[in-house]
């Protein structure tokens, strides 16, 4: 205690179950803030799953179903999971193959850029499939030459010395 007075730190417990207890002199407060931007950066690093969902009706229109679509689309390629559920009212849950068929479509539709990973599972009054992106799209740096690409300049270069 006297030598954290002494250096104006604090004496912090690191490990209070070990015989004898453990302590280190540190700035708490500096420790602290910096614990807290370390969270910080993880956070903004980590990788949320977000799961969106899309829904149709059993009666729905040819081109709204290719909106909608094109909307599960745009969100798969945004990296999001999709649920694409089809809400049933009334009479219409007692012909659930309507449903199938229109989740199995869209699937077929989007088969190229996504994957089943969920089949048709009726929940309650709805019908969904859950759909995920199929490739995630490769990070790649603009500032990079292949060994093409540098030939292809000193061709080029060869050619304007050619034509002056």
């Amino acid at each position: 205690m006297d030598l954290a007075r002494e250096h104006d730190l604090d004496l912090v417990e690191v490990a209070p179950n070990s015989v004898p207890p453990v302590c280190r002199l540190l700035d708490y407060g500096k420790f602290r803030y910096l614990q807290s931007t370390k969270e910080r950066e993880m956070r903004k690093a980590q990788k949320t799953n977000t799961l969106r969902e899309v829904r149709f009706r059993p009666k729905i229109g040819i081109h709204d179903i290719q909106a909608k679509e094109r909307l599960v689309l745009r969100l798969l390629n945004g990296g999001a999971k999709v649920k694409v559920s089809v809400m049933f009212r009334g009479r219409e849950a007692d012909h659930p193959e309507i449903a199938v068929k229109l989740l199995k479509q869209v699937n077929d539709v989007l088969s190229e850029d996504a994957k089943l990973e969920q089949p048709p599972k009726l929940e309650g009054r709805f019908m969904s499939i859950i759909l995920a992106p199929a490739r995630v799209a490769p990070v790649t740096k603009p500032n990079t030459k292949t060994a093409s690409d540098e030939s292809d300049g000193i061709e080029l270069e060869h050619a304007e010395a050619e034509n002056t």
